[in-house]
């Protein structure tokens, strides 16, 4: 690609060989022999052999300009395209959400924990701009619902998509943080964190919690765990009637032992979200203590400027036309 004046590139630099054409051609045209008669009417020759020689140049100087404009247009000029080196800051981030039937319990009035989670992880990633994040949902099991990404539409809307009993019912922890930071062990960048959200005890899966974040902390990975549930007894999900799901009131039961230990093993932290609002300010924290300025490149798009040769090409040969019909020789 040929950069002209540092502003303007060519797409088919290659074509512009052609130009040597048109000095050739002047050369040419001063060394051939002119004819005897340039002009078939009486009139003009009566009025001296230089008298059309203005008009003949005129010509030969549109012509030439005419295909100069040609070949520039057809060699794609074009601005823009250029490349820049951009500093921002960016985290490689995966949510893990927990989704046992717990998470339906109603403490969280006017809705329960999972649709308050849903709406505050909605408000975190809108709120971004340069991480890459990722999905995990968690029960029994943990399924990676949408791998590393900026796509933060496609991600509000898996978000959206979450639902208790979507997987067998229980709390896997060593699973979910397993399969999160799988999904950062190849992230570019330094910075790596899960965000994982729960409000039970561990209870299934084969990995256990505090092995899984040796392994996340060993590979870089911060965790920060939030466990969801207010204090006392709370509406629990027991089983489904008539009328829908049954409630009863039990003890709300989350094992902050462990998820500190999760935490303080990573170098994360660990909050507790009693209600809806505590949620809210939990992951204003986060997104102030995760800070990394990530190098990037980015590109600017060309802009095609074949409209301004071309447009002269056609001046040109308008005002090639327009003198012809009026002082041309005749066919």
């Amino acid at each position: 690609m040929i950069d002209l004046l540092g502003t303007v590139r060519f797409g088919a630099p290659w074509v512009l060989l052609a130009l040597v054409v048109l000095p050739a051609w002047w050369v040419w045209r001063r060394r051939r022999r002119p004819p005897a008669i340039v002009f078939s009417r009486t009139d003009v020759l009566a009025k001296g052999p230089k008298s059309g020689l203005f008009v003949t140049r005129t010509l030969f100087v549109l012509r030439n300009l005419l295909l100069a404009g040609l070949i520039i247009a057809i060699a794609r000029p074009r601005t823009g395209a250029h490349a820049e080196n951009i500093t921002t800051e960016g985290i490689n981030i995966v949510l893990a959400i927990d989704l046992s039937s717990s998470m339906l319990s109603e403490d969280f009035q006017p809705q329960n924990r999972l649709e308050v989670a849903k709406d505050k992880v909605k408000q975190f990633i809108v709120g971004r701009r340069n991480d890459r994040i990722g999905l995990v949902a968690f029960a029994a099991e943990a399924l990676t619902q949408v791998p590393l990404t900026v796509d933060y539409p496609v991600l509000l809307a898996a978000v959206d998509n979450l639902e208790a009993g979507q997987l067998e019912d229980g709390t896997a922890i060593g699973t979910a943080i397993a399969t999160a930071a799988n999904r950062l062990r190849t992230a570019p960048g330094k910075s790596r964190v899960i965000i994982l959200l729960t409000d039970g005890v561990n209870n299934r899966g084969a990995i256990d919690p505090r092995t899984a974040a040796q392994a996340a902390a060993a590979i870089g990975v911060k965790i920060y765990t939030i466990g969801v549930g207010s204090e006392g007894m709370a509406p629990v999900p027991v089983g489904r009637g008539l009328m829908g799901l049954r409630y009863e009131y039990r003890p709300v039961e989350i094992d902050e032992a462990l998820l500190r230990d999760i935490a303080s093993t990573t170098g994360g932290r660990y909050f507790r979200a009693v209600d809806a609002a505590a949620l809210q300010s939990i992951y204003e924290q986060i997104d102030q203590l995760e800070r990394e300025p990530l190098h990037a490149r980015t590109y600017v798009r060309y802009t095609e400027q074949f409209r301004w040769p071309l447009g002269a090409a056609l001046l040109a040969l308008s005002l090639e036309v327009m003198l012809l019909a009026w002082r041309g020789p005749l066919p």
